[in-house]
């Protein structure tokens, strides 16, 4: 299949730059991907096809954070309005406002999707309890800046932050304290915990690195040629990507460093990147105001890609395969 070339899908509606991207699980209605952007209007698409489903309408100010719970019955949204929102993904309306004191850059569901974390430039991390909106919120400080994302371990026993005061946090949920302090030469970009929850990955400068989730010791580490904004690792951990300010998103070997493909799709920087829950795509949100998916195996028949011959898609060309995708 050397003569398949990458056709990502194209994903539009967004008027603005989108800033964080997140999928569901696997459910019985397939998986789905939300997708966080600076118009203020979070959306809801079918993961493998990224087919427009909805439109979330409520916020007024940029969103910056978004996420699903697993079985992708509830999404959760924060934003430059002051506020984390959850949403009924079904039907779209809104659930439960909760009200903070500065813009709110990242929100999480728990395992369990019972409590929703949440990181703003307030430097605070909050927990809030989704079967009692009205009870105070747990409060973790400690980060001197602000905090760009926030992520539960497996278990929801741990708590990993960035912040732009150049660390990764660790913090135990039961007694509210900070038990590791990781710091970098720049501020940290992105956090990710791999599917088995065994690595975290955190990429910062032009960096990738790899750590154990429980030791907080360094696995490896690469670095790329431009400035990262967010790395992912598929399921199997065989492989990983990333992208950033040049625009081009990059697959690399996770054992080796090696770089596998760069594709440059988007037209402007890079700023969310993540493989689907099935490991089969990834998907790309950019300054550009778009998301793509991208296929992980190029030449692959899954979702609206089809592998056809090439001259099914410009007439009188040679017969080496290419992909193709359906609108």
């Amino acid at each position: 299949m050397a003569s398949v070339r990458q056709t990502p899908l194209t994903c539009s509606g967004h008027t603005r730059p989108v800033v964080d991207l997140g999928f569901s699980e696997i459910t019985p209605h397939g998986y789905f991907l939300i997708s966080a952007c600076k118009d203020g209007k979070p959306m809801l698409r079918q993961g493998d096809t990224g087919d427009w489903v909805g439109t979330f309408e409520g916020h007024k100010g940029a969103v910056w954070g978004a996420t699903l719970n697993t079985d992708a019955t509830k999404a959760a949204t924060g934003a430059a309005d002051f506020s984390a929102k959850i949403w009924d993904a079904v039907t779209g309306d809104e659930l439960q406002n909760f009200s903070h004191k500065h813009i709110v850059k990242s929100v999480a569901f728990s395992k369990d999707g019972g409590h929703l974390l949440t990181g703003s430039n307030e430097k605070l991390l909050r927990i809030f309890d989704l079967a009692r909106p009205d009870a105070e919120p747990s409060v973790f400080s400690g980060h001197g800046s602000h905090i760009r994302s926030a992520i539960w371990n497996t278990d929801s026993t741990l708590i990993y932050s960035a912040s732009d005061d150049k660390t990764v946090r660790v913090w135990e949920v039961a007694n509210q304290t900070e038990t590791k302090k990781l710091e970098f030469p720049n501020s940290p970009t992105s956090l990710e915990l791999s599917k088995d929850g065994t690595i975290l990955l955190i990429t910062y400068g032009k960096t990738t690195s790899f750590w154990d989730a429980q030791k907080l010791e360094k696995i490896r580490e690469f670095e790329h040629p431009g400035p990262i904004n967010s790395a992912s690792l598929h399921p199997d951990k065989a492989v990983f990507v990333c992208g950033g300010d040049n625009f081009i998103m990059y697959k690399y070997d996770y054992e080796t460093g090696q770089e596998i493909e760069s594709f440059k799709g988007h037209f402007g920087p890079v700023h969310c990147v993540q493989f689907s829950p099935d490991g089969e795509l990834y998907a790309s949100g950019s300054e550009d105001g778009t998301l793509r998916l991208w296929q992980t195996t190029v030449g692959k028949t899954y979702g609206l890609w089809k592998c056809v011959q090439s001259e099914d898609i410009v007439e009188n060309s040679d017969s080496a395969p290419q992909i193709k995708a359906e609108d």
